[in-house]
């Protein structure tokens, strides 16, 4: 984990998390949520970049990436929507900007419309929002993700590598593809890969699917045109529940659009927090 280290942590109601800040602490906040199965590391270099202009905040979401993981352990869009609030008392900030992909849209419109959390604008990038979500292959270990835990740790290594490959469009760098995978191989990362996917309850997004319409922010939605996981409809979609909402389509990239087009998505970024 050298290569993105996160050397701060704290205490959530779902586990220890790990963050860190990028930036001049004295620049407009900007934090930055991951999705799933994924961690901060996908961010890194929209990061480093965004952190010439802004005081930027990252973390790994409990039961991911660096944070802690365990048996039992609730990781749901619930929970995630309340740490994400806890997070940001304990940062002290009251109306940061948000950038959030996957999942992190979920637990950013989750904490903002049912947690009070506070925003000054709100991106969203391929977001979790709309029903219905989740993939053939995550709704079939959903159902039987008991019997996925199972499977021999090769079996189980090759089934994440191919996973998260497709969440690509031109292809992950083998070295990239290799830093995704590794926190869910071995103990505890196997059965906390299971263990996320049982959990994403569509649900959690129906609860407040109706409410995007009391979004009263500055909103953008970034969407890769050639994302398999969740085509770019969803992306008009979204846009036409939001008030005043745009939408960016990103060419050339797949749902995972911090690997697939990182310039792209870094100007679009730049251009909406400025």
């Amino acid at each position: 984990m050298s290569d993105w280290p996160l050397t701060r942590t704290f205490r959530s109601s779902s586990g220890e998390v790990c963050w860190d800040s990028l930036g001049d602490p004295g620049r407009d906040p900007v934090v930055l949520l991951h999705g799933t199965p994924f961690s901060s590391y996908v961010w890194r270099a929209v990061a480093r970049a965004l952190g010439r202009r802004h005081h930027v905040f990252v973390w790994d979401m409990p039961g991911y990436g660096a944070s802690q993981m365990f048996a039992g352990q609730d990781v749901s869009l619930a929970a995630q929507g309340r740490v994400f609030a806890e997070l940001l008392v304990h940062w002290d900030l009251e109306q940061p900007r948000v950038v959030a992909h996957d999942f992190g849209g979920a637990v950013s419109l989750r904490a903002h419309l049912l947690h009070g959390a506070r925003y000054h604008s709100l991106a969203l990038v391929d977001p979790v929002a709309l029903a219905p979500w989740g993939t053939p292959f995550f709704r079939l270990v959903g159902e039987h993700s008991d019997v996925f835990d199972q499977l021999p740790p090769a079996l189980h290594r090759a089934l994440v590598r191919e996973y998260v490959s497709s969440a690509s469009r031109p292809g992950l760098h083998p070295a990239v593809l290799d830093r995704l995978v590794e926190p869910w191989l071995a103990d505890p990362g196997q059965a906390a890969f299971y263990r996320q996917i049982a959990q994403a309850d569509q649900r959690y997004t129906n609860e407040v699917q109706d409410r995007y319409g009391e979004i009263a922010i500055p909103t953008l939605v970034c969407w890769g045109e050639d994302d398999t996981w969740i085509p770019v409809d969803k992306g008009h979609e979204l846009v036409a529940r939001i008030p005043g909402a745009r939408l960016e389509p990103i060419p050339g990239a797949g749902h995972l659009v911090q690997e697939d087009a990182p310039a792209h998505l870094t100007a679009a970024l730049l251009d909406f927090l400025a």
